[in-house]
């Protein structure tokens, strides 16, 4: 899952939002120095993630790229993910998207002094720029897919990427709509947090 989904999953406390996110960000080379906390909270974005991409469906989601991108399908599902989230938070949350957004950028900026510096780049960016906003449109989610594929280190076609997702949004979303509850299920089940996530 991409940065917002791990937010959603995090604890309302500074410590888990930190540990939420740092698993994109070479978190268990980091695990040694981190507080139990931080610590629950970085195991329970690997727990995310591990269901994530072993399920059935994501892997069914992967077919709706066209060939020449489909090494790199694992991550626009993760962007446009959000995406969907991002439009049906309603149903997934009793708080406003608004309030969720300002209250995460917070906790996260309290933890910036002690993030590794690529952490510390991304999430400056994050929340000064709103991300998440951008993720409302397939316009921004293909920008912010071109992006990624700027930013890989050999050639590839993962640009475009907002055109598989167009042509398929749909099937995308009724994918979502069957993961997304099962993913919160999981979370709740495991409970690596001593507080629950609540819907």
């Amino acid at each position: 899952m991409n940065y917002l989904a791990h937010l959603y999953f995090a604890k309302p406390t500074a410590d888990s939002h930190f540990g939420n996110l740092l698993g994109d960000f070479g978190g268990k080379r980091h695990v040694e120095q981190l507080p139990n906390t931080v610590k629950n909270a970085l195991n329970n974005h690997y727990l995310v993630d591990k269901f994530t991409d072993s399920h059935s469906l994501v892997k069914e989601a992967k077919q709706y790229f066209s060939s020449e991108r489909k090494r790199f399908a694992g991550v626009a599902i993760d962007v446009v993910f959000d995406h969907f989230l991002i439009r049906h938070w309603q149903q997934f949350s009793k708080h406003p998207l608004h309030d969720f957004k300002r209250s995460s950028y917070a906790l996260l900026n309290e933890r910036i002094a002690v993030m590794p510096p690529r952490m510390q780049q991304v999430v400056t960016s994050m929340t000064k720029n709103d991300w998440f906003k951008e993720y409302e449109t397939i316009n921004g989610v293909g920008l912010a897919l071109d992006n990624i594929a700027k930013r890989i280190r050999f050639t590839n076609n993962f640009a475009g990427s907002a055109e598989d997702i167009a042509r398929n949004y749909h099937e995308l979303e009724a994918i979502f709509f069957a993961f997304f509850p099962e993913l919160i299920e999981h979370v709740n089940e495991h409970s690596l947090e001593t507080l629950q996530k609540m819907a």
